[in-house]
């Protein structure tokens, strides 16, 4: 019997991520210059307007306009016949400080106003929530397979655009891979399905045979694809308006692509444009860094791991490992491990994975998580030997 399981991922000229993308360069300018800024920085894009907002905390001074146009520009939105164009479009900035209240539990957390000394508390939890991380052998990246191969259509969708090898392609786009399970273990690829924004005078049927060649091919595996592989491009027949022009976008409206592609549960917090103290984002990255050490460990075969905050408080209120009967140990025995050789405050999870560089835009498309292509600290596998040694 098979079990079948879809995941989506979208190009970085998606309006959605567009946004993501304009959101953590600013961060990313931001704490070149300020290491200890704080940052929450949303944007929503839509015809020939963008507009940044948020709460930002910082002793230096950078120009949003330039940089939202800059990267509207790298993207490829450079004429307005593509349905946007980042010298003429307008950018709105609607900035405040950080809420005093939420400062005054992230500069120091419940636990040193109680007494404590610890250098790890000195800072709370920026907002109560859960987070999750995940992992498994599907692939070697320790990534579920059908978001590893979403986002490989989605990355090379945008390079035949850029090189020109299809020059009638434009930026807007998203991919989906639908793939066939048995026992657990990935076998076969079901659908593959691409949406791309092009040129109107393009004839669809080219279109479908250079999507097909140029782009499907060149990254599925040839072992899981044969003639049963169902191939959907452009299943509407046109996609010429599209970007900003064709849907409005949002900071955070792609967290299921930024993360595993919908194969393990989400905290419902997003990632971009926040800096290291949102434990949206830093624990997420801890969970991630913790999920992937344990399999690699082959203490498991896939592996979730949750861990909830309040706000203010620097330690989790709870931590839980979901090893979906894979585990080599009982699960509790396994949250155990996690608590022993992992330190989940804040201040210790920014210092573990020095958190407080610029290193965030390059993650804004294509997933945050499994990038062979970025070093990551997250994506370290340094733990192994430590977990190895539990079993």
């Amino acid at each position: 019997m098979k079990n079948y399981f879809t995941s989506e991922s979208v190009t970085e000229g998606h309006p959605d991520k567009m946004a993501d993308q304009i959101s953590d360069q600013v961060l990313d300018a931001i704490l070149t210059n300020d290491p200890n800024a704080r940052v929450a920085c949303e944007v929503f894009v839509t015809t020939g307007m963008i507009i940044v907002g948020g709460e930002i905390s910082t002793n230096c001074y950078v120009d949003i306009g330039q940089i939202a146009r800059e990267t509207v520009k790298k993207i490829g939105y450079t004429r307005a016949k593509y349905g946007f164009d980042a010298e003429t479009c307008a950018v709105i900035t609607a900035i405040d400080e950080q809420s005093p209240d939420i400062a005054l539990g992230v500069d120091a957390a419940l636990e040193k106003k109680c007494g404590a000394q610890e250098e790890s508390l000195a800072i709370g939890a920026g907002d109560q929530g859960m987070m999750f991380g995940y992992a498994c052998d599907d692939t070697p990246e320790y990534m579920p397979l059908p978001i590893s191969l979403a986002h490989a259509l989605t990355r090379k969708l945008a390079i035949v655009r850029k090189e020109a090898v299809l020059p009638y392609l434009r930026p807007d786009g998203k991919a989906q891979v639908t793939v066939a399970y048995e026992e657990d273990k990935p076998v076969h690829i079901d659908t593959v399905i691409v949406s791309t924004q092009h040129d109107s005078e393009v004839d669809l049927e080219q279109l479908r045979k250079d999507i097909i060649e140029k782009v499907i091919k060149p990254v599925m595996p040839a072992n899981m694809i044969d003639e049963k592989t169902r191939y959907l491009i452009n299943p509407t027949g046109r996609f010429v308006v599209g970007g900003p022009q064709g849907d409005t976008g949002l900071t955070g409206r792609k967290i299921i692509v930024d993360t595993y592609g919908g194969m393990a549960r989400h905290g419902g917090g997003c990632f971009s444009g926040k800096d290291a103290t949102k434990v949206d984002r830093s624990a997420s990255y801890m969970c991630r860094y913790i999920a992937k050490n344990l399999v690699a460990a082959r203490l498991a075969k896939k592996c979730e791991l949750q861990v909830a905050y309040a706000i203010g408080v620097a330690e989790p209120v709870s931590v839980r490992v979901d090893t979906f009967g894979t585990g080599v140990l009982p699960e509790e025995k396994l949250s155990e491990v996690v608590r022993r050789n992992f330190d989940l405050r804040p201040a210790a999870i920014i210092k573990k994975l020095d958190l407080r560089r610029p290193i965030y835009a390059q993650v804004a498309a294509y997933g945050h998580f499994g990038r062979p292509d970025l070093d990551l600290p997250w994506e370290k596998l340094d733990m192994v030997p430590v977990l190895q040694k539990e079993i």
